[in-house]
């Protein structure tokens, strides 16, 4: 395996900071220039929408593909491939000329986000050992991971106003740079493995097949509807293929994902939980942004400013989970959390079509932001608690594919049940009762988060998965791998 070769951790944590908020950044920053895009290069109404959904689609796909690969063939080199990757697909998307140059580069920035986070991930978590060390860079990381997905709101407002639609991707060039220099600064490259094992291509083709048309299945409900045989044949065809990715997983000598992982019950607990955890949090800033555009007409800059106070507010909510995680265990900080980001959005289910931002919105934006840092923060040390060095690629991808599955599926069926409230009503009041009702069963997806933080999550220290048999003697000899 690999030997374990630190460099200097400010160096580390602050690569992966600027890379991560690249990742976070894309996956918000291009919904508010949509219209522009449409526009300049001439997109069919039902194509639109594959630039933000081919993005979700291959980064869900190949994050566990991503996180083996970064544990056999080592985290730097996948974490610069894939940052190198997203830059040049990000500067292929800015001078696209047409739509499928466009929908190419945004599959390519997925493909290389589905390389670079989980290396990403994996760097910390070697590079600082378990305890307060590690709680802290992994709160650094979460934090800058939601704020780039919450400013990318603002940023996508500000850029296609001001600058035009083509700097929403570029403006990843100048960040990936940094990120780069970075790393070239103070992340050591890693030794060669004296023994390398061979990538479970078999598990690989299965996790990404079943992912994908899971994935797929679902953002298209938004035009072939759940009722769909079309929608209904991929379901079903990605549960057969993760059924069979399970079959071959609990055989195979290499596995791409160690089913003994999942016996942790901070793994699966941490995993269940960020998966209903996101699906209430996509779904709900969502239906807020719909709501300041479509039922209080604010524009595009203005609605990603009305977003800075949930911004600043689960920044304030990721400083105090780490001070709270680091002096006793994630579960701490991830049951209130889950809780006051439940209240928020409840608070959110009353808004009103004669509302207004100081009335409607801030209020339930700065206790919604505060639970969902509290959640954020601790929930990659939960998932990554009492894993083995050499899974520690593995264990992020999972985190983060349970992430993006979270987020596809809560928002597309939150947003299906919100429109059928609605129904063809196009007036205000009834666009608002759709809303309201989306952001109340978020409230309810938190308070499910809830329960799995408090009925499996353990109270007291991680319990460590079991070693893998094939690797347990050679880590005996060789100390801690990386």
């Amino acid at each position: 395996m690999y030997k374990n070769s630190r460099g200097r951790p400010g160096a580390v944590l602050a690569a992966v900071a600027v890379a991560q908020f690249a990742v976070a950044l894309d996956l918000s920053v291009v919904n508010v220039a949509l219209p522009a895009i449409r526009t300049a290069l001439g997109f069919a109404p039902l194509d639109l929408s594959w630039v933000v959904h081919v993005y979700a689609l291959t980064l869900g796909g190949f994050l566990l593909l991503g996180g083996r690969a970064c544990d056999l063939y080592g985290r730097r080199r996948l974490f610069v491939l894939g940052l190198a990757v997203f830059g040049l697909c990000s500067l292929a998307g800015g001078l696209a000329q047409a739509p499928w140059q466009l929908i190419a580069a945004r599959a390519g920035q997925g493909l290389a986000a589905a390389a670079a986070t989980p290396a990403a991930l994996a760097m910390l978590t070697t590079t600082f050992p378990e305890g307060p060390q590690r709680v802290r860079a992994l709160g650094v990381w979460s934090g800058v991971n939601a704020a780039g997905g919450a400013l990318g709101v603002l940023a996508g407002g500000l850029l296609t106003q001001y600058a035009g639609w083509r700097w929403v991707m570029l403006i990843n060039l100048p960040i990936v740079a940094v990120a780069l220099a970075l790393v070239r600064a103070g992340v050591p490259a890693e030794a060669r493995p004296a023994r390398r094992e061979r990538l479970d291509v078999l598990g690989a083709v299965l996790a990404t097949g079943g992912v994908g048309l899971l994935v797929t299945g679902v953002v298209r409900t938004d035009a072939q509807g759940w009722d769909s045989p079309a929608t209904w044949t991929m379901l079903v065809a990605a549960a057969m293929l993760l059924a069979a990715f399970g079959v071959t997983e609990s055989r195979a000598s290499a596995p791409l994902l160690r089913l003994g992982l999942l016996r942790s019950r901070w793994v699966a607990g941490a995993n269940v939980l960020v998966f209903f955890s996101t699906a209430g949090q996509f779904a709900a800033f969502y239906f807020v942004s719909l709501y300041l555009q479509q039922v209080l007409g604010m524009g595009a800059a203005a609605t990603g400013a009305a977003f800075l106070p949930f911004s600043a507010s689960l920044i304030a909510g990721s400083l105090v989970a780490t001070r709270v995680t680091a002096a006793r265990t994630p579960r701490a900080s991830l049951v209130p959390g889950a809780l006051l980001a439940a209240a928020g959005l409840a608070w959110f289910a009353f808004i009103s079509p004669d509302g207004g931002f100081l009335t409607d919105v801030l209020g339930p934006c700065i206790i919604t932001g505060t639970g969902v840092g509290l959640v954020i923060a601790p929930i990659v040390a939960a998932a990554t608690t009492g894993v083995a060095p050499h899974e520690a690629g593995t264990a992020s991808g999972l985190m983060n594919s349970s992430r993006q599955l979270g987020g596809c599926i809560g928002l597309a069926a939150l947003a299906t049940i919100a429109a059928h409230r609605t129904g063809t009503a196009t007036d205000p009041a009834a666009i608002n009762d759709g809303y309201a009702l989306g952001l109340a069963i978020a409230a309810a997806l938190f308070v499910i988060a809830a329960v799995v933080a408090i009925s499996v999550l353990p109270r007291r220290q991680a319990e460590t998965p079991a070693p893998h048999p094939a690797t347990t003697a050679e880590n005996r000899l060789e100390g801690t791998p990386s």
